[in-house]
């Protein structure tokens, strides 16, 4: 299953498909969901502060019997509390009871306060502190060096934020992790070739939300007939063509078999045809959902509307 590792713009690598812990929650039930993690080899978990569950990455760690440089660990600054950058990424060491993290994201541009230059210099000087770093694994065989590297990103940013960031910047973000599937390429598609510019590696969340959130779509058709071709699932390609597009996919499920699934998706190749195929189709969804959402929106304001004259004319019929 060659879910390859990324070189980073730092020189050394991540593992590029995560278990991520959004939907998890807290308490006992993710500590175990991350265990089943472990048992089918998904050796980088994606967390964040704002995701309530950093303290169980580091329970089901520890009950794992892996060491701690056998797990490549991202969280992120959510931003929760009012705490600054250096507080909050010692409370997520501390709650994940590690000395370091692999990789520290700011979640969200709009989380960059008081501006993005101001945030980002306090990400370098987590780098300089030594509490965002990636340990060499021991599993990579081929990979002698026992040097030390910060790596530190961003999370949801634009071109623009983008652009703000590297202007005044002295260390690159290593990754920008994005919402990424086909039904969002073509909004998506400036960050995800400017980055590709900028040695910056996208990490892919959501991926299967055609299948979660928008079934019965465009996409139907391309991904049915190629999974039928290829004896794989519909996910299965999904996650193929986001791999196409040279991003890390962050996923997650409570069962195994779809874990190991997943897991065998990495060794799908798609072809030029396919990818073409999943892209046309894609777009043509995303102009049908940007259009539902506009007569949604359409709608409501139609609604508000008619409330507030509803207001204004009984006010005034009873003013009279």
């Amino acid at each position: 299953m060659p879910w390859d590792l990324i070189t980073l713009n730092s020189g050394y690598v991540m593992p590029s498909i995560a278990y991520g812990t959004w939907t998890l929650g807290n308490g006992q039930g993710p500590i175990d969901q991350i265990a089943q993690a472990f048992d089918t080899k998904y050796y980088h978990i994606d967390t964040a502060q704002g995701y309530g569950n950093e303290g169980e990455v580091g329970i089901a760690l520890h009950k794992s019997g892996l060491s701690r440089e056998d797990v490549f660990i991202t969280t992120k600054y959510s931003g929760f509390d009012g705490l600054d950058i250096p507080t909050a990424i010692r409370n997520s060491i501390n709650n994940i009871d590690t000395p370091y993290v692999d990789l520290y994201l700011i979640h969200n541009p709009r989380l960059a306060v008081p501006d993005i230059p101001t945030a980002w210099a306090e990400m370098e000087k987590v780098v300089e502190d030594g509490l965002a770093k990636y340990v060499t694994q021991p599993y990579l065989l081929f990979w002698l060096t026992t040097d030390q590297h910060r790596s530190i990103g961003v999370s949801n940013f634009g071109v623009q934020d983008l652009e703000i960031l590297l202007a005044s910047a002295k260390i690159k973000p290593a990754v920008n992790q994005i919402l990424l599937h086909p039904y969002v390429y073509q909004q998506q598609a400036p960050i995800v070739e400017y980055a590709a510019e900028h040695a910056i590696v996208i990490e892919a969340y959501s991926a299967l939300q055609p299948l979660t959130k928008e079934p019965s779509g465009p996409l139907d058709a391309p991904l049915n007939e190629i999974a039928s071709r290829l004896g794989a699932t519909t996910d299965q390609v999904l996650f193929a063509w986001a791999k196409a597009k040279g991003a890390v996919i962050v996923t997650t499920s409570s069962k195994k078999t779809r874990l190991e699934g997943y897991q065998d998706a990495g060794d799908i190749e798609l072809s030029k045809e396919d990818i073409a195929a999943i892209d046309a189709a894609g777009a043509l969804g995303e102009k049908r959902i940007t259009a539902r959402m506009g007569l949604r929106k359409f709608g409501i304001g139609v609604l508000v509307g008619v409330v507030i004259l509803g207001l204004c004319s009984y006010f005034f019929r009873s003013k009279d």
